[in-house]
């Protein structure tokens, strides 16, 4: 397969992976009855643990569905790391392209490990550090991702895209310097975090498809014939 052909599959896996996650959060949450899941108070991470009844931080924690969202966590990593691979393949070069496979990579390696070590301090004292680690870095990489996008012009999208995706990755990044201010924002705030770079992959997909079907019209248009 060509370069040029990269990037539709390179929308389409980003678009994916930004459904799957919401749909798989919202399952997960909606399985939560004793105490109802919030997504004000409670982590992400909360989801994914095993261990129902677990006391941690004042919050009580039964996810009956944990197992679909740890799922969710490693295939997210998966996808998104592809779509960007696919796109730094086929718009980046030089140093640019290797920094931004080098943070794909690190991003799937942190969601794995997300999706592999629950946040829950019942499990092994190995266990959570992973989990936070992991989930930082991750976090940290994709919304980085989200900012070079927007400073590189490889991408040859709008001034208004770049514009986003510098201000929507800087958001995600200052949204989790707040997650500990409070127990009652903890959910919003670490949300603010992770949306950030789901919210770029949705905008990403569509605007590169958009582009993609634009070209063949606009090459098939007739050249002005001077009178």
């Amino acid at each position: 397969m060509s370069r040029k052909n990269w990037l539709p599959p390179a929308a389409a896996v980003l678009l994916l992976n930004a459904v799957q996650w919401v749909v798989s959060e919202a399952v997960a949450a909606a399985a939560w009855t004793s105490p109802p899941y919030s997504y004000a108070t409670n982590y992400i991470s909360d989801l994914g643990v095993p261990d129902c009844g677990t006391h941690y931080q004042g919050r009580t924690i039964c996810s009956p569905d944990h197992a679909l969202m740890n799922t969710s966590f490693i295939v997210q990593g998966i996808l998104f790391a592809t779509g960007v691979v696919l796109l730094a393949a086929t718009l980046l070069t030089g140093r640019a392209r290797r920094v931004v496979i080098a943070l794909a990579a690190a991003h799937v390696v942190g969601f794995v490990l997300v999706g592999l070590f629950h946040g829950s301090p019942d499990g092994p004292g190995y266990s959570l550090a992973l989990h936070v680690g992991g989930a930082s870095v991750a976090i940290l990489c994709a919304n980085t991702i989200a900012i070079l996008a927007g400073s590189l012009r490889s991408l040859q999208l709008p001034r208004a895209y770049r514009v986003f995706s510098i201000a929507v990755g800087a958001l995600g990044l200052l949204s989790e310097a707040f997650v500990g201010a409070s127990t009652s924002t903890a959910g919003i705030f670490e949300r603010g975090g992770v949306y950030s770079w789901l919210l770029w992959s949705v905008v990403t997909g569509v605007s590169l498809l958009v582009r993609q079907l634009r070209r063949p019209a606009e090459a098939k248009m007739p050249e002005n014939v001077p009178a």
